[in-house]
């Protein structure tokens, strides 16, 4: 019998997610999962592919899909001969159904969950950084997305069972957390009390002394209050790496987009930040090619990656998405989405070339990954090594080149 086998597409979350299940599946199970993503129809394809491609190499394994695409378009993949199982984002957190070999499918009104997000996935980089959920859902709806329908309404691991999370994993020598979710700073909308972001990171540095480094992933900077900038500009322990979901650089499509960000707000926010912490590196997400985009508001979204020193770049060329009020716009022809995503990976490559070559001559720390040659440093600049070291290495480099 083969062993278990998780195929994984989208996100960070989804990773994470795939990592905490594989921990729980039995090594005796012939089963295939495939976690899903629905972010844009060109996922949901290789979700299938993905799919006939695991049919044809494990023909007596059971198949179960699970994931936002298999809550979205659950009849899409029920009707896929190579399939046994389809769970919701909700079942997926079970890791029992998994093994039940009479279930057919479950998937449940994802809108209709209201309770605190009731696990704790964590996924390793390297098996020195860890990436701990703490939050999942959503309860804004950009006109681009999809993932509310798939992950539900925003919800949260309470603070408590994060830090003890959390300091159980230093304890195990983790060096590096990362919180993660769908909408991380929304995190604590459903607790009760004032929890926020802030908060939770506040309370994680005062209650895990250990911890050397705390960095965030993806969050939205219209949400970030002033005890979180505070943190974020002043905490020696929380990264000086932020990645901004910012999507484009133009007010008019920002709008379209139903963002809730102009963009001198977010050069504002850049600025602040960099005047209170120079070593602070930007990342960002910007579509390319968004419905009714001309060329003055993309060169607006252009200019956006110089305004706001962009040096980690997650460019996405627009896809539209069934059931998204985006994908009934006037849509962007192909050849254009397409080059103007090129020009803005051009224009991230060549600011992060010259923020890189401002790093020669410097002292990183870094820490050292499961290959104990390379590692991130504190602005998530990537280090190679000369001489192998131990991985999980709290180790201070001094960079010779680029």
């Amino acid at each position: 019998m083969n062993a278990p086998e998780i195929i994984t597409l989208g996100c960070r979350l989804n990773l994470t997610e795939s990592e905490a299940l594989a921990q729980q599946i039995s090594d005796g199970s012939d089963l295939v999962i495939v976690n899903s993503c629905a972010v844009t129809n060109e996922a949901v394809r290789q979700t299938r592919q993905a799919i006939r491609q695991a049919r044809k190499r494990r023909p007596d394994a059971r198949i179960i899909v699970t994931g936002c695409a298999a809550q979205v378009e659950p009849d899409t993949f029920r009707q896929m001969p190579e399939i046994d199982a389809v769970l919701g984002n909700l079942e997926k957190q079970d890791a029992g159904l998994f093994s039940d070999r009479s279930l057919d499918s479950r998937v449940s009104d994802i809108m209709a969950v209201r309770a605190n997000a009731p696990h704790l996935a964590t996924a390793f980089s390297g098996h020195t950084r860890a990436f701990v959920e703490v939050q999942t859902g959503c309860d804004h709806r950009c006109t681009f997305c999809i993932i509310p329908f798939g992950r539900g309404n925003a919800r949260s691991v309470p603070a408590g069972k994060v830090i003890a999370h959390i300091q159980a994993l230093v304890d195990q020598g983790v060096q590096e957390v990362v919180l993660t979710g769908v909408d991380v700073t929304s995190y604590g909308c459903d607790l009760p009390g004032n929890d926020n972001l802030g908060l939770l990171v506040e309370r994680i540095l005062k209650g895990v002394h250990a911890l050397p480094r705390l960095r965030l992933s993806s969050i939205d900077g219209i949400e970030i209050d002033e005890r979180l900038f505070d943190l974020i500009t002043g905490e020696a322990r929380l990264m000086p790496h932020v990645h901004l979901s910012l999507q484009a650089g133009d007010n008019l499509i920002l709008k379209r987009m139903k963002r809730r960000h102009a963009r001198e707000q977010a050069i504002d926010l850049v600025a602040r930040m960099k005047a209170a912490r120079a070593d602070i590196a930007i990342g960002a997400d910007i579509i390319a090619g968004f419905p009714t985009e001309d060329e003055a508001m993309f060169e607006n979204s252009l200019k956006l990656v110089d305004e706001c020193e962009i040096v980690h770049g997650h460019i996405f060329p627009y896809s539209p998405k069934a059931g998204t009020p985006a994908a009934r716009m006037p849509q962007v022809a192909h050849a254009a989405i397409k080059a103007r995503a090129k020009a803005l990976r051009e224009r991230v490559a060549a600011r992060r070339a010259a923020w890189l070559d401002t790093l020669v001559e410097t002292s990183q720390t870094i820490v050292v990954e499961a290959d104990g040659r390379s590692g991130h440093s504190e602005n998530f600049a990537y280090v190679e090594l000369d001489t192998p070291t131990a991985p999980g290495a709290l180790l201070k480099v001094k960079v010779g080149g680029v």
